[in-house]
């Protein structure tokens, strides 16, 4: 029998932020965000679903620059248009999963698609960033569209299901292909379920819990919120009192220094620096005005 990992923590979510004018985001990692606990993940933006009217000028996020990580944006409500200076481009919707790359660095961009800005609606996603291993940090930038056709969907009874975007859950193998050693299940469970999930030795562990009521260890959890496991067991133990909405997030950590200053992710000061001076230098590319594309 497995042994199941003990809860060390609970981090209610901090106040929302907008993040340009489309994306009303609570930051889950709070203070723990780019620190070797969460390893080798950086840092979890949640966008509960907020009502947009309709109007001309798509909402969102301008060209900005990225270097020494990966972007990961999960829709579950609405349509997310993304656009990088290494040329990719994609529109993303419910279910969908846009894994970029940024890799030696870029610029990009993301608004609401054109045909969300018209009708308006619901907008809801999720954005996590993953640190990258000093040696793939010089990579070129590369981008991967993921459907929701493409995720493998595990049955865990009773209704509820995990999603593989990630890494490997059983059989099922999800379709992301990434640096180092990890896991993002996309779960959904039904009032009364208690799940066991198995969480491979020295992995961090973490759950993004986004809606409904998650119980742990006698205790019923608010969200949205991140909760922390211990290092030492084989499993993690689940339950949930109504239907509960969460990503648990698993990896080896990188174990290596992390450097972090706006939009760049490096290993030491000096890197910063130089990311800096090659982003004003135009080294990581140039990127049309969004509204020159026909938006």
């Amino acid at each position: 029998m497995m042994s199941a990992r003990q809860p060390v923590a609970f981090l209610p979510a901090p106040a929302p932020h907008w993040v340009g004018d489309g994306f009303f985001v609570v930051p889950l990692f709070a203070d723990l965000a780019f620190s070797e606990e969460v390893s080798p993940f950086l840092m979890l933006d949640y966008a509960a679903p907020h009502e947009f009217a309709p109007r001309t000028k798509p909402p969102g996020v301008g060209a900005h620059p990225h270097r020494g990580f990966e972007t990961v944006t999960i829709v579950y409500h609405g349509e997310v248009e993304h656009r990088d200076s290494a040329g990719n481009a994609g529109t993303i919707g419910p279910g969908d999963v846009q894994w970029m790359t940024a890799g030696s660095g870029l610029l990009h961009e993301e608004f609401h698609s054109r045909e969300q800005t018209k009708r308006g609606g619901l907008v809801s996603m999720a954005q996590l960033w993953v640190n990258l291993p000093a040696k793939d940090k010089s990579t070129p930038p590369a981008y991967q569209t993921i459907l929701n056709a493409q995720i493998p969907v595990v049955d865990l009874g009773g209704g509820s299901r995990l999603r593989v975007v990630a890494g490997a859950y059983a059989e099922a193998k999800g379709p992301a292909r990434t640096f180092s050693d990890l896991h993002v299940w996309d779960i959904e469970l039904k009032a009364g379920a208690d799940v066991v999930l198995p969480i491979a030795a020295g992995d961090n562990v973490m759950v993004a819990h986004f809606t409904g009521t998650l119980h742990v260890v006698g205790q019923d959890l608010p969200q949205p919120g991140l909760l922390m496991f211990a290092k030492v067991g084989e499993a993690i133990a689940l339950s949930a009192k109504s239907d509960v909405k969460c990503l648990v997030l698993s990896g080896k950590p990188l174990g290596e220094p992390i450097a972090a200053h706006g939009p760049f992710v490096m290993n030491t000061q000096e890197e910063i620096r130089q990311a800096i001076i090659d982003f004003r230098a135009g080294k990581m590319g140039r990127l049309e005005d969004f509204e020159s594309q026909g938006a």
